[in-house]
């Protein structure tokens, strides 16, 4: 990804057709910020260990998570004390630890609960640290941004592009879709029997409304307004693919990891899908031969925008402004330009770093659609800041009552606009 790119939509990609099994790495990579000095205290009183708080327990993400922060806290001449919270306790623990003072010195945080932590006066803003963000491109900046200030830097991030099976297109005569319209032409020619043309998640969580995205806003639809024609299409796409067939009903009850699950089966000939399944792709179906592309758009010449996916780093408001200050050299040393290549590798991420994530698609063809795709996504919390929860609900809710009860789309994200005031 560099500031010169731009999306190749409706151009027809170049074929790079993967063996999952060539890909295979070991390991599972699994998918899963104004601060003021109130925001607590630090439990480790030793100078010279650094504390971390993260959530990553699978493997590949694990390993090069601890190696990475190891090696940058030997340069900067401290010892690392990590502890992993599950991932759907974290921001309880969080808080209870602003509460009682024991806030981490280093913090991770799921990009978009970043402005309810940052909102609390719980973190410090990075600029005061002079930790330096050039090189970040500013859409991935903003997903560590609460009211003007980056508060968490992403060393990687993901999004969602099409995944299609290379042997069922090539047998229906498919060539990869750009638009919608192919999208849905595609989908029908390749729906056969118990084989679904396309699978995507819309369950009525988080996840649901992360895949709707790429299809409201490359529609022109917009967060701050749920009740317009643009929003009420992209919900009239995915009806659409349900009500004639080439998708299945059970996408109103898949999550992510479903979704790809019918795709490893060969029960749907694409899907809408991150990474970080891919090395879950590789062992399940080392046989399958599979290729990506990016969101398809409503007419051709349009972006394609996905939502940015990924972790930020934060330092807490401890009140030890020594530790901060060292925290603050194993963060910047953590996302230097060379840990992203690492850390990306072997989670099958992407860096944030523009140069570093031109150089990554250079080296793992399998991922230069997603580094394409990144290059024009953009954050979920970016326009409504802490108030986006509210709204994610409220968008995966109204499709829902869309693909469930068949309501009107229009009537049904009218619905969700009035219910946001």
């Amino acid at each position: 990804m560099s500031p010169q790119s731009s999306p190749r939509t409706g151009v027809r990609p170049t074929r790079r057709t993967f063996s999952a099994a060539a890909l295979a790495v070991p390991g599972l990579v699994a998918l899963s910020a104004c601060g003021g000095s109130n925001g607590g205290g630090s439990s480790s009183g030793d100078a010279s260990t650094i504390r971390v708080v993260d959530y990553y327990n699978t493997p590949a993400d694990d390993e090069v998570i601890q190696s990475t922060l190891e090696a940058v806290a030997s340069e900067v001449g401290v010892t690392i004390n990590r502890e992993k919270v599950p991932g759907d306790q974290l921001i309880q623990k969080v808080l209870q630890m602003s509460s009682s003072k024991t806030l981490p010195d280093i913090l991770m945080l799921d990009n978009p609960d970043l402005q309810e932590i940052a909102s609390s006066g719980a973190l410090a803003p990075l600029e005061d640290f002079g930790i330096d963000t050039s090189g970040f491109k500013k859409e991935i900046l903003d997903a560590g941004t609460y009211e003007g200030k980056v508060y968490g830097l992403a060393p990687t991030v993901n999004t969602i592009a099409l995944f299609y099976n290379t042997a069922l297109l090539e047998e229906a005569g498919v060539e990869p879709p750009t638009t919608w319209d192919d999208l849905k032409t595609a989908a029908a020619a390749l729906t056969d029997g118990d084989v679904y043309g396309i699978a995507f998640s819309a369950i009525a969580t988080y996840e649901g409304t992360w895949q709707f995205l790429p299809f409201m806003w490359s529609n022109g639809g917009d967060e701050t307004d749920l009740g317009t024609p643009e929003v009420a299409g992209a919900a009239q796409l995915w009806a659409d693919l349900v009500t004639e067939g080439s998708a299945s009903k059970s996408v109103i009850n898949w999550g992510q990891g479903d979704a790809m699950d019918q795709f490893k089966a060969g029960k749907a000939a694409m899907v809408v899908n991150g990474p970080w399944n891919i090395n879950g792709l590789a062992e399940d179906a080392p046989d399958l031969s599979w290729d990506v592309v990016m969101i398809p758009v409503p007419e051709a010449g349009a972006t394609s925008v996905a939502p940015l996916g990924g972790e930020v780093w934060t330092i807490p408001q401890t009140g030890d402004a020594e530790k901060q200050k060292k925290a603050a050299e194993v963060l910047q040393k953590f996302v230097s330009a060379e840990n992203q290549l690492t850390m990306g590798a072997a989670r099958n991420t992407i860096p944030a770093n523009t140069d570093a994530a031109a150089t990554f698609a250079e080296e793992h063809p399998e991922l230069a659609t997603f580094v394409e795709q990144v290059a024009s996504a953009r954050s979920r919390t970016g326009k409504l800041g802490p108030d986006w929860p509210t709204t994610a609900k409220a968008i995966y809710t109204a499709n829902q009552q869309v693909l469930v009860d068949g309501v009107d789309p229009e009537t049904a994200f009218a619905e969700a606009a009035a219910s946001l005031g």
